[in-house]
């Protein structure tokens, strides 16, 4: 008898943890469920797999992008087949790595670019560098948050054409911008522009994520994602990220995106 209740005791608590796990799967809110946007953040920097994405402009395919962490660089210098060691992934700290090429239209030369970003373990962003090169000029922008100066070079066969910084207050206003950078021509005719009306929201200190799990179609399936959502350029921003961290999707300003190949076709 005892036996029995027990037996009945176990099946009873894998059926109520199974009807849980469902309705936090499907239930709340058609699948909807708002989640903090650190959540999200803190999976991305801690993704154990590269994310590599397909780019599209209106539908059009024109290059590629690959993601990865620090965490995932250092998962693939472990023996396969045995368990990383505890706590390797604050040893690996927090880095976001992106690389890839994009052409533009009929513009035959593709535009490669590769940038490192370095987080605190509060997932605030420390140091930026990124490189863009073309067949005609390859341009670096290099950043440390403490310094609030963003340093811009462009060179050409290994001469400076331009070397800038740029205050982080300068970022607001566009005009300011292009004359550190062109000089006055450019910059005074900007400059008589409202940077607001051109750069809406610009004069907030950080962008503001919004998050939420929800489900989306990938191919066939309905699948368990969280999304992240903000505008930029008073355009909507939206990426769609799995419960592991892996960025599924990306969707930009001027109808470009990123996704998966295993996405339905944009």
């Amino acid at each position: 008898m005892a036996a029995r209740l027990a037996f009945s005791g176990v099946v009873a608590f894998w059926l109520t943890m199974n009807f849980l796990l469902w309705r936090l799967e499907f239930g709340a809110r058609g699948g909807d469920t708002p989640v903090p946007a650190q959540l999200v953040w803190r999976k991305i920097l801690t993704a154990p797999d590269a994310s590599s994405l397909s780019v599209y402009q209106k539908g059009e395919r024109m290059g590629y992008c690959e993601l990865s962490t620090g965490v995932g660089q250092t998962m693939a210098t472990f023996e396969e087949g045995k368990p990383p060691p505890e706590g390797y992934g604050a040893h690996a700290g927090y880095q976001l790595h992106v690389a890839g090429n994009v052409s533009f239209g009929d513009f035959t030369n593709r535009l490669k670019f590769d940038g490192r970003m370095r987080f605190d373990r509060f997932h605030q962003w420390e140091e930026l560098n990124f490189r863009i090169t073309s067949r005609f000029a390859v341009v670096e922008i290099a950043s440390v948050a403490t310094n609030e100066i963003a340093h811009v070079k462009m060179m050409n066969d290994g001469t400076i054409l331009l070397e800038r910084d740029i205050a982080f207050a300068d970022l607001q206003d566009p005009g300011a911008v292009v004359r550190l950078i062109t000089g006055n021509a450019f910059g005074d005719f900007l400059g008589g522009l409202d940077a607001a009306d051109m750069l809406p929201g610009a004069g907030a200190q950080n962008i503001q994520w919004e998050a939420r799990r929800t489900r989306v179609r990938i191919g066939t399936e309905a699948v368990p994602v969280y999304r992240l959502e903000t505008s930029l350029l008073g355009h909507p921003v939206v990426v769609d990220v799995s419960t592991l961290g892996e960025v599924l999707r990306i969707d930009l300003p001027g109808n470009i995106s990123a996704r998966i190949d295993e996405w339905s076709k944009p």
